[in-house]
This record gives C-alpha cells, structure tokens and sequence, in this order.
C-alpha cells in the first residue's frame, strides 16, 4: 500500500504544467520538474518511463484540458460568460504567481521545436488551442452569431487572451488583460447582434 504523502500522478502534472509556464520547456529539467512537484525522481520516472517530453506532454495535455473544462461549463451560460472565466483564470494564475507564471500551453508553443520533427509537447499544445478555439466558435453560433465569422472570433479571443498573458507578465501589470477584456466583449456583442 502506498504512503499518504507519495506523490500522485496527477500532483505531478500540476507541478510539471506549472514549472513549464514559468520557465518553459527547455529550460527546465525532468529533475527540476520533480522538483517542483515535490515528488522524488524515481516517482516520476515510474509515471514518466519515458521522461520529460512524456511529461511535458501529458502536462500540457492536462492543463489544456483543466481548460477546456472551465470553458465548457462556462460557455453554458454564454460566450460573454465563457470569456469572463477564461480571463478570471488566467488574471489568477498571472497575479496569484506575482507574474511569474503564464500558460504551459503557450511556453510549449513558442519554443523552438527541433530539426528532427515536431515534439508530441507541442501537438499538445496545438489540440488545446483547437479544442478551446472549437468550444468558443459552437457558443458562439449558438448563440446566434455567423456560423462563417464564429472559428475567426474564437481564435482572436484565444490568440489575444494568451498575448494579453505575456504582456501582462513583461509589463508585471493587468491592464493588457483589461483592456482585452472590453474590447471582446464588444466584439462579442457585434457579433451576437446584441448592443454592446
């Protein structure tokens, strides 16, 4: 029987996905990355057999879909609504970390990949954009917008909720994130055909 205190997988995930959006990919090691997570290295080997890019992959896989989750359920109430979660979580994670941390999804994303092919981190990544982008566009037209504009709206709120990110971090401010914030909501309300 395993000791209360060891380490889950899932703790690992979350310490790995976290350590990946401060520092990026590269510049961390699976040692750091268990580290992190307070888990011994042969723990996470033993969940890892295949080391840090399993799990950098899986650790992406996770945050992108802890997400899609929030996403999900928020976007039941609406796209305006769906949009204000996505941006109260990410305005916690910048704050909560004194803007040290961001999104995993986006510190695998704009790393160099290798010459020798793409890494599965980064087709992660990739599936987490998709899925989120794919979520906002189903709200969207649900909701009455243009079946043809939904995927171009979506994928402008995902790409400027993960600038917004990166400025706020560099700037050790919110204001990017606010003034995003009203600008797609108007968009939004364009869209809907709903005064903004």
């Amino acid at each position: 029987m395993a000791k209360p205190s060891a380490p889950s997988r899932e703790r690992i995930l979350v310490g790995a996905a976290d350590m990946i959006s401060r520092r990026g990919l590269k510049a961390t090691s699976i040692r750091e990355l268990a580290k992190h997570a307070k888990a011994p290295l042969g723990s996470t080997y033993h969940f890892f057999p295949e080391g840090k890019q399993q799990l950098a992959t899986e650790a992406v896989r996770y945050a992108g879909g802890a997400v899609t989750r929030i996403l999900r359920r928020e976007l039941e109430e609406g796209p305006v609504a769906g949009v204000r979660a996505f941006l109260t979580l990410w305005r916690g994670i910048v704050v909560n970390s004194d803007f040290r941390a961001g999104c995993p999804v986006l510190a695998v994303s704009v790393e160099e990949p290798p010459d020798d092919g793409i890494p599965p981190a980064l087709v992660a990544a990739a599936e987490a954009f998709e899925d989120w982008e794919r979520l906002l566009a189903e709200a969207l037209t649900a909701h009455g917008a243009d079946p043809d504009r939904a995927p171009g709206l979506a994928a402008l709120i995902v790409a400027s909720v993960e600038g917004a990110i990166a400025m706020c971090r560099a700037k050790r401010g919110m204001e990017p994130l606010d003034q995003i914030a009203r600008q797609l909501e108007t968009l939004i309300a364009d869209a809907l055909g709903h005064p903004a």
